[in-house]
């Protein structure tokens, strides 16, 4: 079977290759730079392309993958930039939807826990999206646009909505990235918000290898949430983290504001992941 992933060098995406390399896989990634690309990455194919500016049919230039997990998406951490909008919306769907045109059979497509905006408690794939930051509404109108796709034209699709996810290789800005560097630096405190947000946190090696699993499936699968299920304040989490490292570092709560875009307690279901992937 061949593979072919976009964004393979970003956070999410080295995990996934990572893992598809343990498989027995026929891999191709893009990259706008080969000569940036890590030596986990040589052991895959690898193709020059910038989706701005792909060559007229993608598809072929790929070597016409039987799978497409497209994670590739420019302009994070900024949530609230109008680019996601005005600029990589058009873009990611005029590719895939080239794509599709040209023969692609399965497309894999890493949508947010941000589709679902400000809504509290448990979220089911069947919640309904409300987004408030431009990423999660850019999101949110690419998935919107697919699925009218898929209406009329014959794949197999899967569109992820990843919730928290931590680990190697995350933004520098990120919670898990700021504390560990702290910790690292042998600092006796680290500031944090008052830390009484509920979310929902999954490592990133856990979800790449759903992502793999999901992505190898032949079957037709909409929206699925890839998350723990597990609801834990961000507080909680910090402290897992840290005795995880073994580190005496003492949070100190309330000294950041809460992100004006997160409601304050969500997570979510992971049901429908659980029976596809036949896991408790």
């Amino acid at each position: 079977m061949r593979v072919a992933i976009t964004g393979a060098s970003g956070f999410v995406g080295r995990h996934v290759l990572h893992e598809l390399q343990t498989r027995d896989l026929d891999i191709v990634i893009t990259s706008r730079s080969p000569k940036h690309v890590s030596e986990q990455a040589l052991k895959a194919e690898v193709v020059r392309m910038n989706i701005a500016h792909g060559p007229p049919d993608p598809y072929e230039s790929l070597g016409k993958p039987d799978v497409l997990i497209h994670l590739a998406w420019d302009g994070l951490p900024n949530y609230q930039s109008p680019s996601h909008i005005e600029t990589e919306l058009p873009i990611q769907l005029n590719f895939l939807r080239t794509c599709l045109a040209s023969g692609l059979k399965k497309l894999v497509v890493t949508g947010t826990c941000f589709e679902y905006g400000k809504s509290q408690g448990k979220l089911s794939e069947d919640s309904p999206s409300r987004p408030c930051t431009q990423y999660g509404a850019a999101k949110d109108a690419l998935r919107k646009q697919l699925e009218a796709i898929h209406s009329e034209q014959p794949f197999q699709f899967a569109w992820l909505r990843l919730f928290y996810l931590y680990g190697e290789g995350q933004s520098k800005s990120s919670l898990y990235s700021s504390l560990a560097a702290a910790m690292l630096r042998g600092d006796a405190q680290f500031d944090m918000s008052a830390g009484d947000q509920v979310r929902d946190f999954l490592s990133v090696q856990e979800a790449a290898r759903a992502i793999a699993d999901l992505a190898l499936l032949p079957a037709d699968m909409g929206v699925i949430n890839v998350c723990s299920g597990s609801p834990i304040t961000v507080s909680a989490q910090a402290d897992k983290w840290i005795n995880e490292n073994g580190s005496n570092i003492k949070i100190n709560l309330g000294h950041v504001p809460y992100a004006e875009f997160e409601p304050m307690s969500f997570w979510g279901d992971r049901t429908k992941l659980e029976k596809l992937l036949g896991t408790p």
